[in-house]
């Protein structure tokens, strides 16, 4: 050809096309005011918003804690009629012995799929539980 002929460029396909910016580190309690946790901005009565974190605080557990600009933050929404009826009926579930239909005032293991007393006979406490609604009528699953 006219010279002009190129050989295989050597590529990384994974290579940032622009420089990355890394999120800052901060120690345990020398993040700088104007920056939250999730839940801090909770007990504020504040929610991220949708904004990406600017920064992390380092914590005792594995993970590193996210950091968001207050400034940015919105308000909780409130919660309406149809949110609690669904959380109620989500809890409703979880806390409901499929063979004896008694709701619980607690969360029923997963791994027994029923109350103790219906899994091996240990005696309910009365006051711990809702009675099933008489008529021998199911609760909607």
């Amino acid at each position: 050809m006219s010279g002009q002929e190129k050989g295989p460029v050597d590529a990384d396909p994974n290579a940032p096309t622009e420089l990355e910016a890394t999120t800052p580190v901060f120690k345990r309690l020398c993040a700088p005011s104007g920056l939250a946790t999730k839940r801090q901005l909770r007990d504020m009565g504040l929610r991220p918003g949708g904004q990406d974190p600017v920064a992390e605080v380092e914590t005792r557990g594995p993970k590193n804690g996210l950091l968001y600009e207050i400034a940015k933050a919105l308000p909780v929404r409130p919660m309406t009629l149809a949110k609690e009826a669904a959380l109620d009926k989500a809890m409703a579930a979880r806390q409901t012995c499929g063979a004896c239909r008694r709701r619980y005032h607690f969360v029923l293991p997963t791994s027994l799929n029923s109350c103790l007393e219906c899994h091996d006979g240990t005696p309910a406490d009365p006051h711990s539980y809702i009675a099933p609604p008489a008529g021998g009528h199911q609760l909607a699953a």
